[in-house]
């Protein structure tokens, strides 16, 4: 079926077809070089929490380098459990079986050893476990999907874990304005299939949709898949309302999109991993769903062309431009070696990802058309494929979303997550595989290109000290003298939590810890995370 007619471009010659774009060079014996995207690759929502591939204990987070003696917090008393338990009967989890996937990170790199699990509905019950927690001075750890990767959503002694899964209810949704209103333990891949029935989407997409929380996306400031295109949660949130370390109840629960009256205080808890509060409730600013999707693969030859793509990209597609993500040979080969994905294209040192959606299937394809055309004529790209049917796009994605999970099964991770100039984003891969040498497995770099966001990742047979001491402070001193950030997207947590003068000055970090006390005194509120204590 023609989607439209054949076209002659700089002696190329571009065919339609239902579910993909065929391009074929006549000057190279019309060789065929965009092919059909691959089949049977179904993309599966990646549920971090369940994908424990390691199956040694990782060690207490407690013996951690940094942390070294329990902050004076007392101890859960019998007394204790039983308020809690009067107050949200049968949800006060005490098992030692059941509370072992809470303690533990998905990566399996950290462990607290907590001994009580909450497990509220709505905020009145959190409000009341929180006043009660810091008048007795008991420390509490939030808890979404724990999927995250900086050890922020674990404890790291014995603090009482408050899990949000069960406050997961639609409040409500606005057909006119697209603000959706919602408890903060709804799941991401939950709100995008209700919002999509109602003819819109969540302006944030993540690999591990199927299992993270909204409230813990919002309080980590997770960015994702649709950053370019819709910005970062800092300006789609509209309103939220959060609950205090004593109790109190803050309301900033509206959905208006101009509020200029006095400070924007929901801007304190975005980003602010569980450190101020708990996020309860949000209200959020969502797209319409676009009508026509596309997304393209494409192959090459070295790093200085994928930005060349970038910028002809922006140039071409502009307002359709959705999504631009890169990955590099050593990225794609860890997927088609552990989940047995197929790459649809030669072999080539870079991949690139581009989304395009708009509201006219014929407009954008004839952007996109024009953009391929333009790409391989002056020889930035050497292969690709673009899909428009949805199966077809899902599994193309799943090269570029599974990276995580994929590496997951080649050996212990050390991951970081940088902000870097677009021109220098991959110098860095390449100096830590100098750096390195033979004592990494696998040193790989992708992620979101048109943010500037960085995705390092280094394998090994197992945990190494060695290895560790070869990357860190390496890593953060070349981000920090090239003007970048330490952390992009995933937080500081537990892990990077004493790094954050890198990117911070003492001035920012003493404000910070002047904002901690006034709001949470007594320091109940996620400890040992985030910010390095005042003294």
């Amino acid at each position: 079926m023609k989607l439209g007619g054949d076209r002659e471009t700089a002696g190329m010659r571009l065919s339609f077809s239902r579910h993909c774009v065929a391009l074929i060079w006549s000057k190279r014996a019309r060789a065929r070089i965009f092919n059909e995207s691959p089949q049977g690759c179904a993309c599966i929502a990646l549920r971090c929490r369940f994908m424990s591939l390691n199956p040694v204990q990782p060690p207490p987070t407690q013996d951690h380098k940094g942390i070294f003696t329990r902050l004076p917090f007392s101890e859960v008393t019998d007394k204790d459990l039983t308020f809690f338990k009067d107050l949200i009967p049968g949800r006060v989890v005490t098992d030692e079986d059941d509370l072992k996937s809470h303690n533990i990170d998905w990566l399996r790199t950290v462990r607290g050893h907590s001994k009580l699990l909450l497990r509220p509905k709505n905020t009145e019950e959190v409000s009341n476990i929180l006043k009660y927690c810091n008048d007795r001075n008991l420390a509490v750890t939030p808890q979404g999907g724990n999927t995250g990767l900086v050890g922020g959503s674990v404890p790291v002694f014995d603090e009482i874990i408050i899990s949000t899964a069960l406050m997961d209810k639609v409040i409500s949704f606005d057909q006119v304005s697209g603000s959706l209103v919602c408890q903060c333990g709804c799941i991401l891949e939950s709100l995008n299939q209700y919002l999509e029935g109602q003819g819109y989407i969540m302006p944030l997409d993540l690999g591990a949709k199927g299992s993270c929380h909204i409230g813990g996306n919002i309080a980590t400031n997770a960015g994702g898949l649709r950053l370019l295109r819709y910005g970062s949660l800092r300006g789609t949130v509209l309103g939220l309302e959060a609950v205090l370390p004593n109790g109190t109840v803050l309301n900033c629960l509206n959905s208006l999109r101009k509020d200029n009256t006095g400070y924007d205080l929901k801007q304190l808890f975005i980003g602010s991993e569980g450190t101020l509060g708990l996020i309860t409730a949000i209200s959020i600013l969502c797209p319409r769903k676009p009508s026509s999707v596309n997304v393209a693969l494409l192959g090459c030859e070295s790093f200085s062309k994928v930005l060349q793509v970038f910028t002809l990209c922006r140039d071409l597609l502009g307002e359709i431009l959705s999504a631009f993500e890169f990955q590099d040979l050593e990225s794609m080969n860890v997927v088609q070696t552990h989940l047995k994905l197929m790459n649809p294209l030669q072999e080539s040192p870079f991949y690139i990802l581009i989304e395009t959606a708009g509201s006219s299937a014929q407009h954008d394809e004839e952007k996109l058309n024009v953009f391929l055309a333009k790409a391989l004529e002056s020889g930035l790209v050497n292969s690709g494929t673009v899909a428009t049917d949805q199966s077809k796009i899902k599994s193309v994605w799943a090269l570029r979303e599974r990276i995580t999970e994929a590496l997951a099964h080649d050996g212990y991770v050390y991951k970081y997550d940088l902000s870097i100039p677009v021109e220098k984003l991959y110098a860095l891969v390449e100096e830590t595989r100098v750096r390195l040498g033979r004592t990494a497995k696998r040193v790989v770099g992708y992620g979101h290109l048109g943010d500037g966001n960085l995705h390092l990742n280094i394998t090994s047979e197992s945990h190494s000290k060695s290895l560790v001491a070869a990357l860190e402070p390496f890593v953060y001193e070349w981000t920090a003298q090239h003007c970048g950030s330490i952390s992009a997207e995933h937080g500081l947590g537990f892990k990077k939590r004493n790094h954050i003068y890198y990117s911070k000055s003492p001035e920012a970090v003493q404000l910070m810890q002047i904002l901690k006390k006034l709001l949470d005194p007594k320091g109940i509120m996620n400890p040992y995370k985030t910010i390095p204590s005042s003294g």
